[in-house]
């Protein structure tokens, strides 16, 4: 199969078209870089033409509310249209575990928004929600910190390898639409202060993580089991240890 895959350059991008190709499938990257824009559109039309299926795990660059609400409308309106024009038979989008609990996050707030562009988009499709990747530890350690010390609520979170959301994407992507939404995460539930304490500990950062409940978490407040995937979600085999001793 042609498998065009937007944000085929980036962490888990790269990834799916690596597994996809060993298996055999025509596995396009796809991004500004190659001449692919799915804001301004420019490319997208083109590199769609004889594609079997869509997959898009492009981000914004910029997480700023307005900012990231305007690049998932925009660029998934744009693979929306393009995929119809070339009759591709199968959208699948990478999108978040617990984003329409969550809607006083803005980027939480625009993954629903691509969701449900692609739900009513007509297109076969297929929507996997990935928890947080261990890969973007230090990420939300950076986003929480504050003059040395790291603020961090305490609700659950089910951290996922990279890795491992590239070979669901891929799997899903080489298989029939399911026309719905499969959720993925890790084997094990941490809060999501413990989780940062243990990857900066074992990267040997000083930096401190206070647990603070009225912390926010990329704009929200967190429960308990904000992040955490519901019952018939898929669980890699990945723990955290296993990853950190790689």
């Amino acid at each position: 199969m042609r498998i065009v895959v937007i944000g085929g350059t980036g962490l888990i991008g790269s990834q799916v078209v690596t597994r996809l190709g060993e298996h055999g499938h025509d596995a396009v990257p796809a991004s500004p870089a190659s001449g692919v824009d799915t804001i301004t559109g420019e490319g997208v039309k083109e590199v769609l033409q004889g594609a079997d299926v869509l997959v898009d795990v492009s981000n914004s660059p910029s997480f700023a509310d307005d900012d990231v609400m305007s690049f998932f409308r925009t660029a998934t309106g744009n693979l929306v249209e393009a995929a119809r024009s070339a009759g591709v038979g199968h959208y699948v989008a990478l999108s978040v575990v617990g984003a329409e609990r969550l809607p006083d996050s803005g980027y939480l707030r625009a993954k629903v928004v691509q969701e449900k562009l692609i739900e009513e988009s007509g297109l076969r499709h297929s929507i996997v929600r990935a928890t947080q990747f261990f890969e973007f530890a230090v990420r939300i350690a950076d986003s929480a910190t504050s003059d040395g010390v790291v603020r961090l609520p305490d609700g659950g979170v089910q951290p996922i390898a990279a890795e491992d959301v590239a070979s669901v994407v891929g799997r899903t992507a080489a298989g029939a639409p399911l026309d719905g939404v499969l959720e993925i995460g890790g084997p094990e539930v941490f809060g999501m202060d413990e989780w940062i304490r243990t990857v900066l500990t074992a990267r040997a950062d000083a930096r401190q993580v206070v647990t603070d409940p009225s912390a926010q978490y990329f704009g929200t407040l967190l429960e308990q089991d904000s992040l955490v995937p519901g019952d018939g979600a898929e669980l890699s085999s990945t723990s955290l240890a296993d990853w950190l001793a790689r």
